[in-house]
C-alpha cells in the first residue's frame, strides 16, 4: 500500500506531535479506523492518561514496533488512545511494555462500533492540587528566605521541598525521556531545575518548577475544552430508547440492543436515539445537531429522522432503519475523528520543523555553557545559566501545538453547523479557493422538477405509456417527474427488457419487441431523428428554461415532455456570498444550454457550461484548475469524477447518505448551498489564527533565545515564555470553536 510522506502512520490526532519522517511509507489508517486486522490477530484500545506528548508517543512506538506480536500501532493523542493490532494473548506484555515506560494503559471496553465507550471522560491527568499549593508556598518562603539573608541553608531546604512537591513527576517523566533518548519539556526542565540546584540559585529553582507545574496544569485543562467539544458529539444521542415488544408494551431498551426494523417512540422534548422512518405522528423535530438547520423541520409518517436530533412537538413513532453503530450521527463522529488523522499542511510543516529544532537548540544550548569559558575564559557559572534558560525556551510544545488544538477546534465548530470536513488539509485548503463549479440539478435548483408540456407528435400506439414505463426504471429528476405526473396506474405499465442507462443523455429499452430511447435534445440529435420541424417546437420550450424529453424508435419521434426545474430558496444569496470572498462561480450541467444559462442568470452564476456527459464535467474542472484552486458541488454520486478531480469536493444533502459522507471531501448535511461560503469563512479564519500561532511560538522564543544569550533572562522568565506561549496559542486556537 503506498502512501505520500505525509500521511505516514505517527497520525497524532491533531495535538502537539512532533513525528519525523522515519514513518513514511507506512500504512496510515485513521485514529478510529486503524485499517482491516488480520486473521490471528485482535485490536484493543487502551486510555494511557500519561500519553499527551509525542514524546510519550515516540518512546511507546521505539518500545512496542518491532516486536513480532505487535501488527500495527495507532495514536490518539487528543483523546489519549492508543490502538493495538497485536496477536492474541499479546495484551498483557504489551501493558508490561507501557509500564517500563512509566505509564498505565487502561484497556477499555469499547463500544460496538469500536468507539472507545469509557474514553469518553477521561480527565485532565493533572491529578491533586494540593502538591501544587504546598510547593508554592515553599518556593515563597525560599524567596522570602533569600531576599530577607536569612541562612542559606533555610533557602536550601525550602526549595528542595517545593521541588520535592511539585517536580517528583517531571524528574520521573523527565528520567524516563532521558533513558529512551527523547528530549521532551520533563526532560529540559528537569535539567534546567538540577543545574540551577548545582549553581546553588535555591530561590530560582524553586519557583521554575512550580511555575512549570502550575502553566502545566492550566495547559491541560485549556487542551480539555477541545477534548470535550469533540466528546460533545458522541453525547448528542442518548443511550437508552422506548421500543415496542411483540405483546404491543413499550419498554426502555439500550440503543446496542435495538435492531432494524424495531418500532421507537419519542416524545415531545426527547431526543431521537436512533435513525428511522416515521410511522405513527407528527411534530416538528430540530435537526440542527446533524444538519445545522437554524428552523425545526416537519416531520409525518414516511419522512426520516436521525439520532440526535430532536423532537419538539408532537410524539413520534419511527421504524428503525441503522443501528446506533451506524447511524448518521455515528458516521458523523466517525468522520471527524478520521478528520483528526488528517493533517493540515502548515501542521505537516511544523512536525518536520519540530523534528530538528530540539536537537539544534539543545545543542546551541550546550555550546553556549561550554564554548565561551573553554575559549574566552568567560564564567563557567554565567553562562552554564544562560544555557539553562535556553534549555528551558528549547521546548516545541507551544509550536507545535499551535496547529491541531485550532484544526480540531474548527473541525468540532464545523460539524456542529452541519458541515462535514474529511481533515484538515481540505480545512485549511479551502482558504484560497479560487473557483466553485456546480451542478445544476439539486444543488442550484431544488432538483424537484415537475412537468409543464407534454406533445405527442406520432399517435401510434400509447407513447406516453412507453415513456413513463422507462422513465419509471430510472432514478434521474427528470424522469421521476415524468413518472410523478403519470395520472394511471403504474402497475398496469407495460415490461421494459434490456433497460440500460445513458449517463447525461437518458434511457433505453425494449416494451413489446420494439427498442426505444427516451433522451434529451443532445441524444436524439446523436441519433439523427432530430428534424426542423421538431427544433421549433423544442427550441421555445428551452428558451423558458426547461428541459426537453423525446421518445423516439430511432426512426420516428412519438412524444415529447417539457420538464422545469426551480432554483432553490437561497442560491442566489449563497452565490453572491462566494463572489464577495472572490470566489467565481461556473455552472456544468449535462441539461442544455438554454435551460443552464437561465437557471444561471437567476443565481447570479458567472459562468456556464450545458450539455455536459460526466466525462465532459472531469475536463471542465481539469481546466478550471490551470486558472486557480477549484472546488466543485455536486452530490457526491453522479458527480464523482468531477468531484474527485477538484481540489475539494463538496457533496449536498448529505444526511443519511452512506456515500456521500465516505466519498466527500466535505459534507454540506442539508441543501444548503450558502454553507460553502461559511465554510471558506472558517477556512480563512482558521488560517489566519495558525498563522498568528506560529508567530506568537516562534517569537517569543526568538526574543527569549536573544535574552538568554545577552543574560538579560532568568529561569522563571524563561519558564513564563516557554509556558505562557503554549497557553496563549491554545487560547486563539479555541477561537475556531466560536467562528
Amino acid at each position: 500500500m503506498s502512501e505520500k510522506p505525509e500521511d505516514h502512520a505517527c497520525h497524532c490526532c491533531h495535538d502537539h506531535a512532533t513525528c519525523g519522517d522515519g514513518d513514511a511509507g507506512r500504512p496510515a489508517p485513521s485514529a478510529n479506523d486503524p485499517g482491516p486486522v488480520p486473521d490471528g490477530y485482535l485490536l484493543s484500545r487502551l486510555r494511557i492518561v500519561e500519553m499527551d506528548c509525542p514524546t510519550e508517543e515516540a518512546m511507546i512506538r521505539r518500545k512496542l514496533d518491532g516486536r513480532p506480536e505487535v501488527h500495527r500501532l495507532q495514536f490518539d493523542l487528543m483523546q489519549r488512545v492508543l490502538t493495538v493490532v497485536h496477536a492474541e494473548g499479546a495484551l498483557p506484555r504489551i501493558e508490561a511494555a507501557i509500564r517500563e515506560l512509566g505509564m498505565v494503559g487502561e484497556v477499555l471496553s469499547g463500544t460496538p462500533d469500536g468507539t472507545p465507550g469509557n474514553a469518553a471522560t477521561p480527565g485532565d491527568g493533572v491529578g491533586s492540587w494540593w502538591p501544587l499549593a504546598l510547593g508554592g508556598f515553599a518556593a515563597l518562603g525560599a524567596e522570602v528566605a533569600h531576599w530577607l539573608a536569612w541562612p542559606e541553608w533555610l533557602a536550601a531546604l525550602l526549595a528542595l521541598a517545593a521541588i520535592a512537591a511539585c517536580g517528583t513527576g517531571t524528574y520521573r517523566k523527565g528520567w524516563i525521556a532521558l533513558r529512551h533518548g527523547a528530549l521532551n519539556i520533563n526532560a529540559l526542565m528537569s535539567l534546567a531545575v538540577t543545574g540551577a540546584v548545582l549553581l546553588q540559585q535555591w530561590p530560582e529553582a524553586a519557583m521554575v518548577m512550580v511555575l512549570f507545574t502550575l502553566a502545566e496544569r492550566i495547559e491541560a485543562r485549556s487542551l480539555e475544552r477541545a477534548r470535550r467539544a469533540i466528546r460533545g458529539l458522541l453525547q448528542l444521542a442518548p443511550e437508552r430508547a422506548t421500543v415496542r415488544q411483540l405483546d404491543g408494551r413499550w419498554v426502555e431498551r439500550p440503543c446496542s440492543e435495538i435492531a432494524i426494523g424495531a418500532r421507537v417512540r419519542v416524545r415531545p422534548g426527547e431526543r431521537v436515539a436512533l435513525d428511522g422512518v416515521v410511522t405513527v405522528g407528527r411534530s416538528t423535530v430540530d435537526q440542527a445537531p446533524i444538519t445545522g438547520e437554524s428552523l425545526p423541520v416537519d416531520k409525518a409518517p414516511g419522512d426520516t429522522v436521525f439520532a440526535g436530533t430532536i423532537n419538539a412537538t408532537g410524539e413520534l413513532e419511527f421504524t428503525v432503519t441503522a443501528p446506533a453503530t451506524d447511524s448518521t450521527l455515528a458516521r458523523i463522529i466517525h468522520a471527524v475523528e478520521k478528520a483528526q488523522a488528517s493533517r493540515a499542511p502548515t501542521q505537516r510543516f511544523i512536525d518536520r520543523f519540530a523534528a530538528r529544532y530540539t536537537p539544534a537548540v539543545v545543542a546551541l544550548a550546550v555550546l553556549l555553557a561550554v564554548v565561551p569559558p573553554l575559549l574566552f575564559g568567560g564564567d563557567w557559572a554565567a553562562w552554564i545559566y544562560k544555557a539553562l534558560v535556553l534549555l528551558v525556551i528549547a521546548c516545541p510544545c507551544a509550536l507545535v501545538i499551535s496547529t491541531p488544538v485550532t484544526v480540531v477546534s474548527a473541525l468540532t465548530a464545523a460539524a456542529r453547523h452541519g458541515v462535514l470536513v474529511k481533515g484538515g488539509a481540505h480545512l485549511e485548503g479551502a482558504h484560497d479557493l479560487a473557483w466553485l463549479a456546480l451542478d445544476k440539478t439539486g444543488t442550484v435548483t431544488t432538483g424537484k422538477p415537475a412537468l409543464t408540456d407534454t406533445v405527442v407528435l406520432e399517435t401510434v400506439g400509447d407513447p406516453v405509456r412507453i415513456a413513463v414505463a422507462l422513465a419509471a426504471r430510472s432514478d434521474h429528476p427528470v424522469s421521476r417527474a415524468l413518472v410523478a405526473s403519470y395520472s394511471g396506474d403504474l402497475a398496469m405499465l407495460p415490461a421494459v427488457a434490456d433497460f440500460s442507462a445513458l449517463p447525461g443523455r437518458g434511457v433505453t429499452g425494449n416494451v413489446d419487441g420494439v427498442g426505444y430511447t427516451l433522451g434529451n435534445h443532445r441524444l436524439i440529435h446523436e441519433l439523427g431523428v432530430c428534424s426542423d420541424d421538431l427544433e421549433a417546437q423544442i427550441d421555445p420550450l428551452e428558451a423558458q428554461g426547461k428541459t426537453v424529453l423525446l421518445l423516439t424508435d430511432g426512426v420516428r419521434v412519438f412524444v415529447l415532455f417539457a420538464v422545469a426545474d426551480t432554483i432553490r430558496a437561497g442560491s442566489r444569496e449563497a452565490v453572491d456570498a462566494l463572489h464577495a470572498l472572490g470566489v467565481r462561480t461556473v455552472m456544468l450541467t449535462g441539461d442544455n444550454l438554454h435551460t443552464a444559462r437561465m437557471i444561471a442568470a437567476q443565481a447570479g452564476v458567472d459562468e456556464v457550461q450545458g450539455d455536459l456527459l460526466p466525462e465532459d464535467k472531469l475536463r471542465a474542472v481539469a481546466r478550471l484548475a490551470e486558472r486557480g484552486k477549484v472546488g466543485m458541488v455536486g452530490d457526491g454520486i453522479n458527480d464523482a469524477p468531477a468531484l474527485a478531480r477538484a481540489d475539494i469536493g463538496f457533496a449536498m444533502g448529505a444526511a443519511g447518505t452512506d456515500t456521500a459522507i465516505e466519498t466527500a471531501d466535505v459534507a454540506l448535511m442539508d441543501d444548503d448551498l450558502g454553507k460553502i461560503a461559511r465554510f471558506i469563512r472558517l477556512s480563512r479564519t482558521t488560517r489566519r489564527i495558525l498563522v498568528q500561532n506560529i508567530a506568537l511560538a516562534l517569537g517569543i522564543k526568538a526574543v527569549f533565545m536573544a535574552l538568554a544569550a545577552a543574560g538579560m533572562a532568568t529561569l522563571w522568565m524563561a519558564v513564563f515564555a516557554d509556558m505562557g506561549a503554549s497557553l496563549l496559542v491554545v487560547a486563539n486556537g479555541l477561537r475556531a470553536l466560536r467562528a
